[in-house]
């Protein structure tokens, strides 16, 4: 077998070849922090004979992992050109940070109201996790709890309706989220955020909690929106 090419702007060593134990979510975490990390670019077409060389997989499960991708908003199918990595507008951007700011406001305030002691225990450790990879400098890491801890405040919340909308959006901003860590100022900033958000959280201070996420998602827009 010939020796996999790399992708043009792949992140290197971190896209070895995968392992046939539980294929379809692999293929389906790899293919996504490519596309948080920006190995895949938003308009990049999936070529899926070039991405089968490089993870050493077949069409079938990659193909099956590009249409769970497309579900989620990350990828879209395009007639005549394929899969393409989602491009979204600054407009499309700000305004689905308006969204997922207004539901979040609600969820804190709710989640100080419903959440268990063991549901807020369970953010604590999360949030101690990604402190940790912040001091080791591991940015996926660090987001991937990042993004865990606002999707722990909403399941506190109780409110099923709030979790679905929620998770949605979440997702679609996944890219955006990731780069707007970039930089250790933005960086930093968000860290401190995130230890008022806990404070607040552990206190039970609804209105506190719901201001924090209020000011953190509207940063969030300041962060990103000359990146766009």
């Amino acid at each position: 077998m010939s020796t996999p090419r790399p992708l043009d702007g792949a992140i290197g060593s971190d896209l070895g070849r995968i392992s046939r134990t539980s294929l379809h979510d692999t293929i389906v975490n790899r293919l996504r922090d490519m596309i948080i990390e920006g190995a895949l670019e938003p308009g990049t077409r999936l070529h899926e004979g070039q991405l089968g060389e490089q993870l050493g997989v077949s069409r079938t499960p990659l193909r099956e992992a590009i249409k769970y991708l497309a579900s989620e908003g990350l990828v879209e199918l395009v007639p005549s050109r394929g899969a393409v990595v989602r491009r979204f507008g600054r407009k499309d951007v700000h305004d689905m940070l308006v969204v997922i700011r207004e539901l979040e406001h609600l969820a804190g305030r709710l989640a100080c109201e419903a959440g268990s002691d063991a549901g807020i225990a369970g953010v604590r450790r999360a949030h101690d996790a990604m402190i940790e990879r912040y001091r080791a400098g591991d940015r996926l890491a660090y987001y991937k709890l990042n993004q865990e801890i606002h999707t722990l405040i909403v399941e506190l919340s109780g409110n099923a309706a709030l979790a679905h909308v929620h998770a949605g959006l979440q997702m679609r901003l996944k890219r955006v989220r990731f780069i707007g860590h970039e930089g250790p100022e933005k960086w930093a900033a968000a860290v401190a955020e995130h230890e008022e958000m806990i404070a607040a959280l552990e206190k039970r201070d609804g209105d506190a909690l719901a201001e924090i996420l209020t000011r953190h998602l509207a940063r969030a827009w300041d962060r990103v929106a000359d990146m766009i």
